[in-house]
C-alpha cells in the first residue's frame, strides 16, 4: 500500500510500506478461491501488487522504486480520450506549460480566465474586418485553445480541483466560441458582407448538437439492461487504432473545430468560415444522431426514474406547457411522445418560414406548439426515443427566433436575436452541468420567470406580429435578451459560487 502527501499543490512521491498486511493477501486469495472475479485494471507504468511472499514483495518494491513519478504525473495530466488535433498537436507541449504554471503557483482558474481573455481579444481582432486582424484573430484563437487545454492539465498535474474551476471551464468554452462568431460577423459587416444570419445559424447548430449528446447520455447512462448490437459494433471499432481517430475527428470536436476556424479566419473570409462550420457540423450532427438513433432502437433497456426526471428538466417546459401537461392525458405508444414534439416543432418553424412575416397565423401556430409541447411531457419520458424531446424543443425555439429575426428586415434584428439565443443557450448549458453535477435542475421559479421554451417562442411570435417591420422588434428582442441573461446569470453565479457540488466538464465534447 502507498501513502500520498500534498503540499503547495505538488504531489509527493509514492513510498511503499515495508510489508503489505497479511489479511490483504489472504482476503484476495480467498476471493479468487471462491470463484469471485478480481478486477486488475491496466496500470501502465504504475506498480501495484499484493505480494504473497517476501520475494514477490521485494520485486514489487523494486518496481515501485523504478517508477518516474514526474513522468507519470505529466502523462496523467493529459486526458485519456482527446481528439486527434489535441492529442498530437497540443498536448505534447501544453503539459509542460501546465508544469511551468504549477511551479510558479498559478491556478487552473487563472489559466482558464487567461484563455477567455485571449479568445475575447481574438474576437476583437476579427471584428476589425481587416486581413491583419483576421490573421491575428486566428493565431490568438489557437493560443486560447492551448490555454484551454493547459488549465485542465494543470488541475490534474497539481491536483487542484474545484467546483468553480469546472464550471468556469465548461461555461467559458461556449462563451469563447460564440464571442468569436460575433467578432467574425462584426468584421464581415465592416467589410460590406452581412453574415449575422450565418453566425446565428452556426451557434444554433452547435448548441443543438450538444443537447443531443447531453440528452442521450442522461437518458441512458443508468439504464437497466443497457445492451445494444450497435454499441457492441462501436466497441469493436474502438479496438482498431485508425477507426478510433477517424471516429473522433468526424464529430468535429472542439480541437478540430477551433483549428479549422483559426486557419480559415486567417486565410479566407468570415462567410467561408461559417459555410465550413455549417457543413462540417451538419455532417457531424447527422453521424452522431444516426448512431444514437440506431442504439436506441436496438437497445433492450428500461429507463430509470432519474433519467426521466433529467429529460424533463432538460425539456425546460414553462408554465404554459406545464398547464397543458397537468390536464392532458399522457400519450400512449412507443414513439408518440417524440412524434408530438417533432410535429409541434415543424408547425412552429414551418409557419415562421413559409407564412407571411408578421402573420397572426404564426401566433396561432405558436399556440399549437404550446399544446403539443405540453402533451409531449404529460407523462414520464421513459420511451426508447424520448431523449429526442429536449433537442427538438431546442431546435424549435432557436430556429424560430433565427427565422423571424432574419425575415423581419429590421436593422440589427439578427444581432439582437444572436444575443437572445446566447442568453437562453447559457441557461440550457447551465441546466446540463447542474444535472451532471448531481444537484438537479435550476429552481422552478427560474424556469417560470423566463417562460420556458414554449413561452419564449410564443412571445417572439407575438412580438413579430405586433411589431411587423418596425424597429421596435429589435428593441424588444434586445430587452428580452438582457432580461433573460440577467436572471439566469445571477442565479447561476449564486449557485456555483455557493455550491459544493462537483461541476462536470463536457466530456461529450472532446477538448
Amino acid at each position: 500500500m502507498a501513502h500520498r502527501r500534498r503540499r503547495r499543490g505538488v504531489r509527493a512521491p509514492l513510498r511503499p510500506r515495508r510489508r503489505p498486511p497479511a489479511q490483504g493477501r489472504a482476503g484476495l486469495a480467498g476471493l479468487e478461491a471462491e470463484g469471485t472475479p478480481v478486477h486488475r485494471p491496466a496500470l501502465g507504468s504504475l506498480v501495484a501488487a499484493v505480494p504473497a511472499d517476501a520475494e514477490q514483495e521485494a520485486a514489487a518494491a523494486a518496481g515501485l522504486t523504478s517508477v518516474d513519478d514526474e513522468a507519470v504525473r505529466l502523462r496523467s495530466a493529459v486526458k485519456a480520450h482527446d481528439g486527434f488535433f489535441t492529442t498530437f498537436c497540443i498536448s505534447p507541449y501544453s503539459r509542460y506549460i501546465a508544469r511551468w504554471c504549477a511551479r510558479r503557483g498559478l491556478t487552473p482558474n487563472q489559466v482558464t480566465t487567461a484563455s477567455l481573455v485571449t479568445a475575447l481579444v481574438a474576437a476583437g481582432a476579427a471584428a476589425t474586418g481587416t486581413r491583419g486582424g483576421y490573421i491575428a484573430a486566428g493565431l490568438l484563437l489557437l493560443v486560447s485553445f492551448v490555454l484551454d487545454c493547459t488549465d485542465g492539465q494543470l488541475a490534474r498535474y497539481s491536483l487542484q480541483y474545484s467546483t468553480m474551476g469546472a464550471w468556469l471551464d465548461a461555461t467559458f468554452d461556449r462563451a469563447k466560441e460564440y464571442a468569436f462568431y460575433a467578432g467574425l460577423a462584426i468584421g464581415a459587416v465592416r467589410g460590406g458582407d452581412d453574415v449575422w444570419t450565418l453566425a446565428l445559424g452556426a451557434m444554433v447548430l452547435q448548441a443543438c448538437r450538444h443537447v443531443v449528446d447531453f440528452s442521450f447520455n442522461e437518458a441512458n447512462h443508468d439504464a437497466v439492461a443497457n445492451t445494444s448490437p450497435t454499441a457492441a459494433l462501436s466497441n469493436k471499432l474502438d479496438s482498431v487504432g485508425w477507426t478510433v481517430w477517424a471516429r473522433r475527428m468526424i464529430v468535429l470536436p472542439i480541437g478540430e473545430r477551433w483549428a479549422m476556424i483559426a486557419v480559415l479566419t486567417a486565410l479566407t473570409t468570415p462567410r467561408i468560415v461559417f459555410y465550413a462550420l455549417l457543413v462540417g457540423c451538419s455532417l457531424a450532427a447527422c453521424y452522431t444522431t444516426a448512431g444514437r438513433l440506431l442504439r436506441s432502437l436496438t437497445r433492450k433497456a428500461r429507463r430509470t426514474d432519474r433519467a426521466a426526471q433529467a429529460l424533463a428538466d432538460l425539456a425546460d417546459s414553462g408554465p404554459l406547457a406545464q398547464a397543458v401537461a397537468a390536464v392532458a392525458p399522457g400519450l400512449r405508444g412507443a414513439f408518440t411522445v417524440p412524434a408530438a414534439a417533432l410535429l409541434g416543432a415543424l408547425v412552429m418553424v414551418g409557419s415562421a418560414l413559409f407564412l407571411p412575416y408578421g402573420s397572426w397565423l404564426t401566433v396561432a401556430a405558436a399556440g399549437v406548439y404550446v399544446l403539443l409541447s405540453g402533451l409531449a411531457v404529460a407523462r414520464p419520458l421513459k420511451g426508447a426515443l424520448d431523449w429526442l424531446v429536449p433537442p427538438v424543443f431546442r431546435a424549435a425555439e432557436y430556429v424560430t427566433i433565427l427565422v423571424l429575426a432574419a425575415r423581419s428586415d429590421v436593422p440589427h434584428a439578427v444581432p439582437a436575436a444572436f444575443g437572445l439565443v446566447s442568453a437562453v443557450a447559457y441557461h440550457h448549458y447551465d441546466t446540463v452541468y447542474r444535472i451532471r453535477g448531481g444537484t438537479g435542475a435550476p429552481p422552478g421559479w427560474l424556469v417560470r420567470t423566463i417562460g420556458g421554451h414554449e413561452g419564449r417562442t410564443a412571445l417572439v411570435a407575438v412580438l413579430a406580429a405586433v411589431l411587423t417591420h418596425a424597429s421596435g422588434f429589435t428593441t424588444a428582442l434586445t430587452a428580452l435578451a438582457v432580461a433573460v441573461a440577467l436572471v439566469v446569470l445571477v442565479e447561476s453565479i449564486r449557485f456555483w459560487v455557493s455550491s459544493s457540488a462537483p461541476a462536470v466538464h463536457d466530456e461529450g465534447e472532446l477538448a
